[in-house]
C-alpha cells in the first residue's frame, strides 16, 4: 500500500479548517476507529490500515485480511474486525497477531460496536442478527435474530443501559442491555434506517438518518419525531456528535458531510468544491475534541478542525 499526505486549508468563511489528507487503500474506505492518538481504518481492499497523523504515514501494523472489511472497533488491547463475508477476526494490538477467528454470522457485518459500561461488544449483520460478545473473554452470550434486514448502525446510551439498532425494515428498535428485551420499536424512514445516534445528554432523544435522506430526531421513549430535515440527496451513512461544540454531523452518499447543530439547524456543507470528497462518504469520527475524520469510496482519510470561532 502506497501513502500520500497533504496538507492544506479551506477558505476564510468557514468554521472549518482542512488540515491534512491520507491516502494509500486501493479501494473505498467504509470504517474509522480512533484510538491512542492514530486512526485505524478498514477497507474493500482487505486492509486494515494505521496511521500516525504527524507524519501521515502507515505503520507496520498494517493487517491483509483478504476480504472486504466492513466494520472496525478496537476494545483494551483488542482490534475486532467484521468482513463482507460475516467473520469476525481479533488482533492482540500489542502482539500484532490474530487470536479469534468467528463464524457466528453468515452474511456481511457492517457494525461493531463495544459497551464498556457493559463489558459486551456487539455485532450485527445483513440479514438482521445482532451478537453479543464478551469483550474480555470473547464468549457468545447472546445471539438475536430480529429478521429486520440489514443493519447498518447502532448505539449506545451514555450510560451503557441501551441500545439502539436501525433496520432496513424501516424501524428503530430500543433494547435495554440488562437482559436485551425491546422496551421500544417505531417505524422511522422509508426503504430503511441507515445511520443512528443517541443524543449524549439527552436520555430521552436519539438521532437517525435513512435511505430517504432525511436526518430525524426522535423522543425514543414515546417514538414522536421531535424534528426532521431533508438533510442530503441519498442515503445518510453516519452521524456523529461533538460535544465540545453541540454539532452533529452527517455523512452521506451524496458525497458531502455536513454539519448542524444540535435542534438540526444548518452550519455548513462540505463538498469536494470545499476541499472534501469525490464520492460517497462511508464514514466520520472524532479525532480529539474539535478534530473529526472522514472517509469515502475515494480511497481518501480527511482530517478537519472545528475553528473555536466563526471567521
Amino acid at each position: 500500500m502506497m501513502t500520500t499526505l497533504s496538507k492544506m486549508t479551506t477558505k476564510s468563511d468557514s468554521i472549518l479548517q482542512k488540515i491534512s489528507e491520507f491516502s494509500g487503500h486501493s479501494s473505498g474506505i467504509y470504517s474509522l476507529f480512533v484510538h491512542d492518538e492514530k486512526i485505524y481504518s478498514a477497507s474493500a481492499d482487505g486492509f486494515i490500515a494505521r496511521w500516525n497523523t504527524e507524519t501521515g504515514l502507515q505503520d507496520k501494523f498494517a493487517i491483509n485480511i483478504g476480504k472486504p472489511v466492513y466494520a472496525l472497533i478496537i476494545s483494551g488491547n483488542f482490534l475486532w474486525a467484521g468482513t463482507n463475508a460475516g467473520d469476525i477476526y481479533v488482533f492482540d494490538l500489542e502482539k500484532r497477531i490474530e487470536i479469534k477467528h468467528f463464524v457466528q454470522h453468515l452474511t456481511a457485518i457492517f457494525i461493531l460496536l463495544v459497551n464498556p459500561l457493559k463489558n459486551v461488544v456487539y455485532s450485527a449483520d445483513a440479514e438482521g442478527n445482532i451478537a453479543v460478545w464478551d469483550r474480555l473473554t470473547f464468549d457468545l452470550k447472546l445471539f438475536i435474530p430480529l429478521g429486520c434486514g440489514k443493519i447498518r448502525r447502532m448505539s449506545v446510551s451514555s450510560e451503557g443501559d441501551f441500545l439502539t439498532i436501525g433496520g432496513q425494515d424501516g424501524y428503530i428498535r430500543v433494547f435495554e442491555t440488562q437482559y436485551y428485551n425491546e422496551i421500544s420499536s417505531f417505524y422511522a424512514h422509508q426503504d430503511g434506517v441507515s445511520a443512528i445516534m443517541f443524543h449524549p445528554n439527552k436520555k430521552n432523544e436519539l438521532y437517525s438518518g435513512g435511505k430517504d435522506a432525511i436526518i430525524r430526531l426522535w423522543d425514543w421513549q414515546s417514538g414522536s419525531c421531535m424534528k426532521e430535515i431533508p438533510a442530503h440527496n441519498f442515503v445518510v451513512y453516519d452521524l456523529i456528535y461533538l460535544p465540545d461544540f453541540n454539532y452533529v454531523l452527517s455523512a452521506s452518499r451524496d458525497k458531502t458531510v455536513k454539519i448542524w447543530t444540535e435542534d438540526l439547524e444548518f452550519i455548513e456543507r462540505i463538498d469536494q468544491r470545499s476541499g472534501g470528497h469525490r464520492h460517497s462518504v462511508n464514514s466520520i469520527a472524532i479525532f480529539c475534541d474539535n478534530q473529526f475524520i472522514s472517509a469515502s469510496d475515494d480511497k481518501r482519510i480527511i482530517s478537519w478542525r472545528i475553528l473555536k470561532e466563526e471567521v
